[in-house]
């Protein structure tokens, strides 16, 4: 950082009974008062230098001492001081720190060259213009100081001349950037012949003020000439420097302790930043933007805002990971972590935005191919927070059903969140139970999730007895546990809620009466089923020989009772002729007796 020395003799200010005054021989004879502070010294030092002093007090050969109120200089008393010491001939060092406070004071003194060859005014925008201005780091400190005193250094042109270096600077082509600048970003180290970042100025210039660095970026912006991305990145670091860090843990609950007035900064930094994103899609990552969805629930800011992040984060939520959707819920009334909320309004803005823009998006094939994507982000996304065990079954059925029919070409990985679901929270009703039960659709299962769901006991028997009717329908081989057509009837019968005559549904009269016989109905449908399963591998075993003789079996089976047929005829006969004589014979005993 480069400074400029003025004068050569030593400082011999000093401060005595709460007032400032100078080492010397001669009596002080003007007494300057700003705010709290009062300066004993003398006329013929700080009258040919100043202009405004001489028209306050012109008599400088008056012995009698003088007091002058100036209590609206710029930069107040350190501002003062620093052009005093001028007028002694002390030495003074400018740099890029106080050079604005200098420049201000020394203008509202009237310290120009109409009051004096080489008088202070001249001096310090000499150093401006040649120092300040052509370095990179000394303008923006120099600009960054202008927030002390925005109205004077916007009126003497000190804002201007900076913004205007500070874009210079960054247009130019990165190949030629020959100055120092900041750059600190994890795994870069900085070695000879090493070209240079293209967003090197970047993290230097997030030390501004907001306003500040919303000028420069719109100055820049205005040219055309660096790509949105660069814009973009910008915009990220400005955001990790000055917005709270919402990634890790729930500020909500730290929000006591935190000012109104720095919520309320906070809160414009958030806002400005949003309406500096460039429209191009892809100026910022998808990860940033629901960063700052995220950021936007704890520092409360305009629903403007909040929509239009919404809106971009849909545009390009396919790019997102599972990690960039595991931030917290910065909601005091929530009692589950993470913040499922923001994703569903996300996903919900994605639908309505797809919705207008295409007609028919069953049918379109960009549509397909994103909608599908998002769908596989969001199965993932509900692997970890039903992992959360105060996450609500109404908020993971939410987030499952926020998305179209045709995100989801199959339920396996929906069916493996419920599943970790169930198992995380073993000690939910059967009511809710049923209900997340009822987001899968048993059709789109393969056939090895299949085998699994009819042998897990966490699924409602309702599931079970749907997911065995779909299996057998589309006759899997996979599948190891297939019932027959009247097992099934017979679990649906026993699985069926009772209705009355009107049709509605009768409330179970013992919840424990249920549960058991729940246990006896699956125990008795696995039994089955592993009865037929084992009659099936026995008959898949039986062969071509098998077959042969059972034609022969049959065959001779025919002879046997061909021949049996005719003895029992023969037999038949011979029973009816037998009874012929014996009743004949009974009848010619009968006659003969009677003779």
């Amino acid at each position: 950082m480069k400074f400029m020395k003025l004068g050569t003799r030593p400082d011999s200010f000093y401060t005595e009974a709460a007032t400032r005054t100078v080492i010397s021989n001669v009596p002080g004879n003007i007494v300057i008062r700003i705010d709290n502070v009062s300066y004993l010294l003398h006329k013929f030092q700080l009258l040919p230098k100043c202009g405004l002093l001489q028209h306050l007090c012109p008599d400088m050969g008056d012995s009698n001492i003088a007091t002058i109120e100036l209590h609206d200089v710029p930069g107040g008393a350190e501002a003062f001081e620093l052009c005093a010491k001028f007028c002694y001939g002390m030495t003074v060092n400018i740099s890029a720190h106080n050079l604005v406070l200098a420049l201000c004071a020394a203008k509202f003194l009237r310290m120009t060259e109409a009051v004096e060859k080489g008088n202070l005014v001249l001096k310090l925008e000499a150093f401006l213009h040649s120092c300040i201005l052509v370095g990179w780091k000394d303008s923006i400190v120099t600009l960054q100081n202008t927030v002390k005193l925005p109205d004077w250094s916007e009126n003497l042109g000190i804002v201007r001349k900076c913004i205007d270096s500070i874009v210079e600077k960054i247009l130019t082509p990165h190949s030629k950037v020959s100055w120092s600048y900041t750059y600190t970003r994890p795994g870069y180290t900085k070695k000879n012949n090493q070209s240079v970042p293209k967003d090197w100025w970047t993290e230097d210039l997030s030390d501004l003020d907001i306003e500040l660095f919303r000028c420069i970026i719109l100055a820049v912006r205005s040219t055309y000439i660096l790509p949105p991305q660069l814009i973009g990145e910008a915009l990220h670091v400005y955001a990790c420097r000055w917005l709270p860090d919402t990634s890790k843990a729930k500020l909500s609950e730290n929000k006591i302790t935190q000012s109104k007035e720095d919520l309320e900064n906070s809160r414009q930094i958030l806002e400005k930043i949003v309406s500096m994103i460039p429209s191009d899609r892809g100026s910022v990552s998808v990860g940033f933007l629901l960063r700052l969805l995220n950021m936007s629930n704890y520092l409360a800011v305009s629903s403007t805002t909040k929509s239009e992040i919404i809106r971009r984060s849909s545009l390009q939520f396919e790019e997102a990971r599972v990690s960039d959707l595991l931030f917290p819920s910065q909601s005091t009334s929530s009692a589950h972590f993470y913040d499922v909320d923001s994703v569903v309004a996300v996903l919900e803005c994605l639908r309505a935005l797809w919705r207008r823009q295409y007609s028919g998006a069953a049918e379109n094939t960009h549509f397909l191919t994103y909608i599908r994507k998002v769908g596989k982000l969001i199965d993932s996304y509900l692997r970890v927070v039903v992992m959360d065990i105060n996450m609500p079954v109404p908020k993971v059925i939410q987030l499952a059903e926020a998305l179209p029919d045709i995100a989801r070409p199959n339920h396996d990985d929906l069916y493996k969140a419920i599943n970790m679901y169930l198992k995380e929270h073993p000690d939910i009703s059967k009511a809710d139970k049923k209900r997340l039960c009822q987001i899968l659709d048993c059709q789109k299962l393969s056939s090895e999730v299949r085998a699994h769901a009819v042998k897990n006991e966490r699924l409602p028997l309702r599931t079970v007895v749907q997911v065995l009717f779909f299996d057998q329908e589309k006759g899997s081989k996979v599948t190891s546990f297939t019932p027959t057509a009247k097992q099934l009837i017979s679990v649906k019968k026993q699985a069926a809620v009772t209705s009355d005559n009107h049709g509605k549904l009768k409330p179970e009269l013992d919840d424990g009466v249920g549960v058991d016989r729940e246990v006896r109905e699956r125990k008795a449908l696995s039994e089955s089923s592993e009865r037929d399963e084992h009659r099936t591998k026995r008959a898949a075993d039986v062969k071509l020989p098998v077959e042969r003789e059972r034609k022969d079996d049959r065959s001779e089976f025919d002879v046997k009772s061909v021949k049996s047929n005719k003895i029992k005829e023969l037999k038949s006969d011979s029973k009816r002729m037998v009874s012929k004589g014996s009743r004949s014979d009974h009848g010619g005993e009968q006659r003969q007796i009677k003779r």
